[in-house]
């Protein structure tokens, strides 16, 4: 991989509303330029959970933008090539995922979900706020990866130890 490259990231999950989209918002900030991070569903819900949405804006993160879209958007021909394709639910990483461009890296980062969190108004922003940390940590180590100097096989092998990791 090139070191002067900007990488294509997409993160994948089934209703496009909260894990993917914080993790899109937090790569594009924590990236700096040198990643640029996409989000999309299987069957997206078609809006942004205000949960997410609040905190995302709370920790200085880019939300211009952000909408609920089916990852079909990254399969056409006109769309980003896209260099790492991330599931972070469970139930997006056992669905058929479209063909994408070029064969990116792809590993799946299992979170639970706080858009089907049941509490209060409290109990629902903390389980979102314990979601978005994992993310970031988990998003943390990934940009500490020397993608540049590993070949395909052991980056392979990283993400997906990413992936288990707690």
């Amino acid at each position: 991989m090139n070191p002067n490259q900007t990488y294509n990231v997409l993160f994948l999950c089934t209703g496009n509303s909260a894990r993917s989209i914080m993790a899109e918002a937090l790569l594009n900030k924590l990236g700096r330029g040198r990643f640029r991070a996409h989000s999309a569903g299987s069957r997206p819900v078609g809006q942004v959970n205000p949960f997410a949405l609040e905190l995302l804006q709370r920790d200085g993160c880019p939300t211009e933008g952000l909408r609920s879209k089916p990852w079909d958007e990254f399969a056409a021909p006109e769309a980003p090539h896209m260099d790492f394709v991330f599931t972070v639910c469970d139930q997006a990483a056992g669905e058929a995922c479209p063909a994408w461009p070029g064969q990116p890296m792809t590993a799946h980062w299992g979170f639970e979900d706080p858009a089907a969190f049941q509490g209060d108004d409290a109990a629902k922003r903390e389980r979102f706020r314990h979601v978005f940390l994992q993310l970031a940590t988990r998003i943390h180590l990934f940009l500490e990866l020397p993608i540049e100097k590993l070949d395909r096989l052991k980056l392979a092998e990283q993400l997906h130890t990413l992936g288990a990791a707690a």
